[in-house]
């Protein structure tokens, strides 16, 4: 399997290891298989019979044909233990009494978000690259974060040989635990930095150092190459795949769905990459209906779902589900390529840099509509429905999911739809305590921290092992900086080497 860029007329030629390494291509479009392999019910109902591990073990390489099924099947027992995910690997949550709704938790993780599903094999992936490409330097990873894929990144990446890690996040758009979370990160190789912008400014920098033969030189000169851990990296991405096709096993060894039966997924998107996981793995063969796209007041994605108009330039809203507060979600440009081709993918990516919008064709909208539905969801609609699912069907939702439940809900009483839904769980209520118990009684919490007990305290509900102690934790990150001055960041940090 050889990959390519979204933007690019040539031949797919690089390796899985390469573009792991690599993250970004060097035109600044974002990797993609040059196709997508298949996978049958037959195929489905084997994995039935196997664990998380050797379901990821399985799919994984069927796209990362250069490592061995014994190398990833390594990897992925390590990345998937208990000891890591307590609480499981995405389990399912059904809470049928109020909602015909199967509720995917993707947060037992060590950092209690769903990100940790792809960063605790990520980095198992890129030590094996840097040696497949007979890499000599060490990476330096290149985060932006609009707070859950920042920790995870750091968690994953901790002290791991080769490896460093350099995280960016918009100091006015996480949550407070979020905050702490990666301010308090333990490590020898980890580096935190807060920016006065968005997380669009935040990836939008992370994006242009990738891309700068400057930069690039510079720290080939210290003995060290650029590498991204958000989703633009295919190795972020490819691993979010297999828990929808565990998920799938799930309801079928539970009896909830025979073999074949179709059902549907319902993701809170932001950076778009989520979802196309989710179509990938529908494109694999997997019988997914409709893949509903859930956003919040940031609602960029509905509306380009309904119109075929990408427009960034709108009025940017800070909400109580921050990790989705995002108006350019690259993944999307990956769903264009595969939908209409590099050429107008790389149309459309030019004007969206230079104009902040693009229109699709009719034919390529009409396409898309045929696998996505978009839905929004307010922040009055968001803290009801946490208010809601709680007091009806005893399930405590954070506010990005919260955000999808609603969603589900819009489409199934406009459609009509019966197959059963699957709802991505994406962060534990605990990480958003303050939002949450707001949503639950009406008051504002003693602070953000406090409101982590005083939340488990109104539900009955245990603090997850990562949360706990957070307030006591020492904090080792404090710098905050300009966009602009986001390139002497990672210079500063390239030299401590």
């Amino acid at each position: 399997m050889f990959y390519k860029s979204t933007r690019s007329t040539e031949p797919a030629s690089r390796s899985s290891a390469e573009v792991i390494k690599e993250g970004l291509a060097a035109d600044g479009g974002l990797f993609v298989p040059e196709s997508i392999p298949t996978l049958t019910l037959p195929e489905i109902e084997a994995l039935c019979r196997k664990s998380y591990a050797e379901r990821a073990a399985d799919i994984l390489s069927r796209f990362l044909t250069d490592y061995t099924h014994e190398e990833l099947l390594e990897d992925c027992r390590n990345a998937y233990r208990r000891e890591s995910f307590p609480g499981g690997a995405a389990p399912l949550v059904g809470v049928r009494s109020v909602f015909p709704l199967e509720i995917m938790e993707l947060w037992h993780g060590p950092t209690a978000a769903f990100k940790d599903m792809a960063l605790q094999i990520m980095p198992r992936l890129l030590s094996r690259a840097l040696v497949k490409t007979g890499e000599t330097r060490d990476a330096l990873i290149l985060v932006a974060t609009s707070g859950d894929t920042g920790k995870a990144a750091l968690e994953g990446y901790r002290d791991v040989d080769r490896v460093r890690i350099l995280v960016f996040y918009p100091s006015n758009g996480v949550s407070s635990v979020q905050k702490l979370q990666m301010a308090t990160q333990q490590g020898a190789n980890v580096e935190v930095c807060a920016i006065h912008g968005n997380f669009d400014d935040a990836q939008n920098g992370v994006k242009s150092i990738l891309n700068s033969p400057e930069m690039t030189t510079r720290a080939k000169v210290r003995g060290t190459v650029f590498s991204s851990a958000n989703s633009i990296n295919w190795g972020r991405l490819v691993p979010q795949t297999v828990y929808y096709i565990s998920a799938y096993c799930d309801l079928i060894n539970a009896g909830r769905i025979k073999p074949g039966a179709r059902f549907n997924v319902c993701v809170p998107t932001g950076n778009f990459g989520n979802i196309f996981a989710a179509w990938v793995a529908k494109q694999m063969g997997l019988p997914i209906e409709r893949l509903i796209c859930a956003s919040n007041s940031n609602n960029v994605l509905t509306e380009f779902l309904n119109t075929g108009v990408y427009d960034r330039n709108r009025t940017f809203h800070m909400t109580v589900s921050p990790s989705m507060d995002i108006l350019i979600s690259s993944n999307l440009e990956r769903l264009l390529y595969f939908t209409a081709g590099s050429e107008k993918t790389a149309t459309w990516m030019q004007e969206l840099k230079e104009t902040g919008k693009y229109a699709v064709d009719p034919a390529t909208l009409k396409e898309i509509r045929r696998h996505f539905a978009g839905y929004y969801t307010s922040e009055e609609d968001t803290a009801e429905t946490i208010r809601e699912t709680w007091k009806n069907g005893d399930y405590l939702a954070d506010p990005h999911t919260a955000v999808a439940i609603h969603a589900a809900e819009q489409y199934l009483a406009e459609t009509g739809d019966t197959n059963p839904t699957v709802v991505d769980s994406t962060a534990s209520p605990f990480k958003f305590a303050g939002s949450v118990y707001r949503a639950l009684t009406g008051e504002d919490a003693k602070s953000d921290l406090e409101a982590l007990d005083q939340l488990a305290d109104l539900t009955g509900t245990k603090i997850p092992y990562p949360l706990a102690g957070l307030a006591k934790r020492p904090v080792r990150f404090t710098r905050v900086c300009e966009v602009s001055e986001m390139r002497q960041v990672v210079m500063d940090f390239v030299k401590k080497k």
